[in-house]
């Protein structure tokens, strides 16, 4: 049940008539529209607002349960969201036995390893090679009272410091983008897995022939080769030997998501340039709207299922 406000509510002093007559305005009171205006606006400004609201009806969305959060949730807190439930998603279609041992290649700040952990009961260890983030996902870890089940270290994703058949499963999310040698990080995962390990990992990919400006563009922002064609991918794949389970197209979400950082860049650039200076925040200018039209026009999102075989 909802908290109640008891406190009683003063009686309104009785407030003097005024005589539409006579009352004054100024320019900037703003004055009921009639019908006619009304309709006016909407003949006139329809199209605009459908081009910023939606076009599937004139009314507040529904971006977010309506009980949570309390306060009015940002763009931001809507981008967490949605990396939350991908993260979930991602746990359930890798779908880890109880108990297993689990290793995070390019674990980012640690949210996906820990909630992974959380679901999974499993040992979870992660890499990455920001030693920033590794500060983050050992007080992440911490934090969650996950510190004796989940490992952070520091680790490149070609080389990977692990026995052979050290792991029941692994994942990737979108780490294989900055690999100089991705074929090598498609061999060092399963050389790790056990026989009948899942390897679930996601990869962007080129489609059709994009303006220069706009792969570099991608390419800096991401600090990554520019992304290579589809096939190319399953190539790789299959000379590393594996057994491909799933494959599903994840673009759509990644070119929302492409929209989302753009716009949220263009609403926090104060603030942006406050922190990280204006000449960094200009390099940054210059490749935010190349990245989004890349996105939109020439870039795929896949999700990968890949089993190492059994002995």
């Amino acid at each position: 049940m909802a908290d109640l406000d008891t406190t009683p509510t003063p009686t309104p002093s009785p407030t003097p008539s005024t005589d539409p007559a006579t009352e004054s305005t100024t320019p900037d009171t703003p004055t009921a529209l009639t019908p006619d205006e009304v309709g006016a606006m909407y003949d006139e400004s329809g199209d605009l607002i459908a081009m910023t609201l939606g076009t599937a009806a004139i009314h507040v969305g529904l971006f977010v349960p309506h009980d949570t959060p309390r306060r009015s949730p940002s763009l931001i807190d809507l981008a967490d969201l949605a990396q939350e439930r991908q993260t979930d998603f991602l746990i359930d279609t890798l779908a880890p036995v109880a108990d297993s041992d689990l290793l995070d290649i390019g674990c980012g700040t640690g949210g996906p390893t820990v909630r992974l952990a959380e679901r999974s009961g499993g040992r979870v260890t992660a890499v990455t090679v920001s030693q920033q983030q590794l500060l983050r996902c050992r007080q992440r870890a911490q934090d969650a009272g996950l510190s004796e089940r989940i490992t952070f270290e520091y680790g490149n994703a070609m080389d990977l410091a692990y026995p052979d058949a050290t792991f029941d499963a692994a994942w990737s999310i979108d780490c294989f983008a900055h690999l100089s040698d991705r074929p090598a990080g498609f061999r060092e995962a399963r050389r790790v897995l056990r026989p009948g390990g899942r390897f679930l990992m996601t990869e962007f990919c080129r489609r059709g022939t994009p303006p220069v400006e706009q792969s570099t563009a991608f390419a800096r922002l991401w600090a990554s080769p520019p992304p290579k064609p589809f096939p190319d991918l399953l190539a790789e794949v299959h000379e590393a030997g594996y057994e491909i389970l799933q494959v599903q197209n994840m673009t759509p979400n990644m070119v929302l998501c492409s929209d989302f950082m753009t716009v949220l860049y263009n609403d926090r650039r104060a603030e942006i340039e406050e922190r990280f200076g204006k000449e960094a925040t200009a390099q940054t200018d210059a490749v935010m709207d190349l990245y989004r039209a890349f996105s939109r026009d020439h870039l795929a999102y896949y999700l990968l299922v890949l089993g190492a075989p059994q002995e």
